[in-house]
């Protein structure tokens, strides 16, 4: 990674990344933000999807970014190069003024900012002022010697490429809305010079003459303590009645509406039950739902059949499918739900440890016929299955109806858990030896 000062203003150049070094998505939320920006931007999804091909092969070469503009080569499967060019809106003098007296009002701002971070706090802040530092739809142009006048998989490619060059360091991002680094922080520092308390008479605007260290303590010390915590919530609130003639005449489904918000209700007291349990702070954050993993969620609250369904398609699923997941999420929520639908190959390592457990739970004479393929085993002549997640824990499966449906919590030892389904299988015909994975 290079910088470099061109006729008064700043660029930086971005050393090519091997094949090796990209990674398939960006990590950081601003990063996310650039490339939601692309994909709402471009009109065909398939030259975005054939730009992050690009971009993971190591088809991009050296970045240039400069205000306004990100420039690279970028070399086609049969290693004809193309130039590739977006441009980005800069900000006008007016939009620096309002960024700047945000991030010099807080002094977190600018120390995420050295930490290489955007706080979302500030772009928040900056878009209800009017400056919105993030690109939206439309703010990404492309231009590319190719000829296309839409984003191509060049110009997609080097939007791929740039999202992780803003995971490192987001001062790219105000690069291109005009400002450098170093042009920045010295603005910022003058800024705070000049609206300190104690700044000196005579003392230049660029020199601060610091805080006391007493002064620091004795505010430390002075902080009230946090507020006592919320006290746990015995039941979750009522859904109010929304009912009538209201409902009806603004369009709403009154019974789909209250059941969302009792279902609401319900998150938000489990939510704040694990919020009040100790150690809950050094607990992982949860990722965020998928739309079908939030419908199953709901459906397993118990909804009519008329939301069920309506639940059902709006995720483009059958019912039955839907009930099918209803039972895997009862048993382990989206690591069940995910078990119910996902067949993948575990690593050898992993099924070698399974088999051993197996071998030492039964002597060898009653031992059951197990046939394993990818994650799913299954005892043969008997309606009885485990599979095996990628948390490293083995869930229950029976068939019923000719379908495999989920049995239960999972184990982390196959043995007890094929111990558990055994006892209350019963055998099935020869049929059940084939056709059985789904």
């Amino acid at each position: 990674m290079t910088g470099q000062e061109v006729t008064g203003r700043a660029e930086r150049t971005f050393e090519a990344l091997a094949p090796e070094h990209v990674r398939s998505s960006a990590r950081t939320w601003w990063g996310r933000a650039w490339l939601k920006a692309l994909e709402d931007t471009a009109l065909d999804g398939r030259q975005v999807k054939a730009g992050r091909r690009h971009a993971r092969a190591g088809a991009v070469g050296a970045v240039s970014v400069r205000p306004g503009r990100i420039t690279a080569l970028v070399r086609d499967p049969d290693g004809t190069p193309y130039r590739a060019d977006v441009v980005v809106q800069e900000f006008g003098t007016a939009d620096w003024e309002c960024l700047l007296e945000l991030v010099a009002g807080q002094a977190g701002h600018i120390a995420a900012l050295l930490d290489r971070e955007i706080p979302p706090h500030l772009a928040e802040d900056a878009l209800a002022a009017g400056v919105e530092l993030l690109p939206g739809i439309g703010d990404l142009e492309p231009e590319c010697s190719c000829g296309a006048w839409d984003h191509c998989a060049h110009t997609a490619a080097l939007c791929h490429q740039m999202a992780l060059l803003l995971d490192r360091d987001p001062f790219v991002l105000l690069l291109m809305r005009g400002r450098g680094e170093r042009e920045l922080l010295d603005e910022l520092q003058e800024r705070n010079a000049a609206s300190g308390p104690d700044r000196a008479p005579g003392r230049s605007a660029g020199t601060r003459s610091g805080v006391p260290a007493v002064d620091v303590f004795a505010a430390a010390s002075s902080v009230r303590p946090l507020p006592d915590p919320p006290l746990p919530v015995e039941a979750p609130g009522r859904s109010p009645v929304l009912g009538g003639d209201v409902a009806p005449a603004a369009g709403l489904d009154a019974e789909a509406l209250e059941f969302l918000v009792a279902a609401a209700a319900a998150q938000a007291r489990q939510l704040l039950a694990e919020a009040l349990t100790p150690g809950h702070e050094r607990a992982p954050v949860a990722r965020e739902l998928t739309l079908w993993e939030d419908a199953v969620r709901l459906a397993a609250a118990g909804p009519d059949e008329r939301i069920a369904v309506r639940l059902a398609a709006g995720c483009g699923r059958e019912r039955s499918g839907l009930d099918r997941a209803v039972r895997a999420w009862r048993h382990g929520g989206p690591a069940s739900l995910a078990v119910l639908e996902e067949e993948w190959t575990p690593e050898p390592e992993a099924l070698a440890r399974a088999r051993a457990r197996l071998a030492d739970a039964w002597p060898e004479e009653q031992a059951p016929q197990l046939r394993a393929v990818r994650n799913r085993w299954t005892v043969v002549g008997a309606g009885a299955q485990l599979r095996y997640g990628r948390d490293g824990r083995w869930w229950p499966y029976r068939k019923e109806g000719g379908r495999w449906q989920p049995a239960g919590p999972c184990e982390s030892d196959p043995a007890a858990a094929f111990s558990a389904l055994l006892t209350d299988t019963l055998p099935l015909g020869d049929q059940q030896c084939e056709g059985e994975w789904e």
